[in-house]
């Protein structure tokens, strides 16, 4: 009886182990660089919900949540460098608004920002069907799972929840 309690302890434990450690990066104390803008808090961090991972809709090959923002060349290599356009719906005054975009890496738990440029850009008018757009260079810099928070203005306006592998 002693050999069977051993031997189901001894197979359990790593499962238990992989149990607890599958969000461990989310779990990590979260550090800011130091030239994030102010306006971006470690408790904005706290709002990502993992599970709710960006889609395809409309017939621009849009990568995003529907009727919120999107993002067109997300599903190309852009560990490297690539080209993105950010559709934003609800925004009514797109070329007085200031876009943040920060990127949230799970698996090491980092805040990057995520356009070469800098944290911020600006938004021109409509296209795609959305109310605002803008096009940007972005880097990624490693490979896994990024939670990309966008700001309009200083306020959280959504996150996008990418798998970027290449």
């Amino acid at each position: 009886m002693k050999k069977i309690v051993l031997i189901l302890i001894l197979f359990g434990i790593p499962f238990v182990v992989a149990a607890c450690t599958s969000d461990e990066a989310v779990q990590k104390e979260i550090t800011l660089p130091k030239d994030v803008p102010e306006f971006v808090t470690k408790a904005g961090f706290d709002n990502i919900d993992w599970e709710k991972e960006a889609v395809e809709f409309g017939d621009k090959n849009i990568i995003g949540n529907e009727n919120k923002s999107g993002v067109i060349g997300v599903d190309m290599p852009s560990l490297d460098g690539q080209k993105w356009m950010w559709h934003l719906w609800g925004i009514e005054n797109p070329e007085n608004t200031e876009f943040t975009v920060v990127g949230f890496h799970k698996e090491t738990g980092t805040v990057h920002h995520i356009l070469k440029e800098g944290w911020s850009t600006s938004l021109s008018g409509a296209n795609n069907g959305a109310d605002a757009h803008t096009p940007s260079s972005v880097k990624i810099p490693d490979p896994g799972k990024w939670a990309v928070l966008l700001y309009t203005d200083d306020e959280l306006f959504d996150i996008l929840i990418y798998e970027i592998d290449e």
